[in-house]
């Protein structure tokens, strides 16, 4: 039973520690941005902001692609 409890986290410890997703070191916001939430993509990554705005960046350069005003 021991056996089997240190095999389970042994497991769960390398299974977790594989696949955690990078970012940029600086994220460059526009003036006044500040963040509420962050969503990562396949070769982008979105940055919600408090002033309902989606800034979404190219994940290889860092570069602002797309904005997206909420109503």
């Amino acid at each position: 039973m021991i056996g089997g409890v240190v095999v389970v986290v042994g497991l769960l410890v390398t299974r977790l520690s594989n696949d955690t997703p990078t970012l940029p070191d600086e994220i460059v916001l526009p003036d006044g941005a500040k963040v509420q939430a962050v969503t990562i993509g396949n070769g982008w990554y979105a940055i919600v902001t408090e002033d309902q705005r989606i800034l979404i960046y190219d994940k290889t350069t860092g570069a602002l692609k797309q904005t997206v005003t909420l109503d």
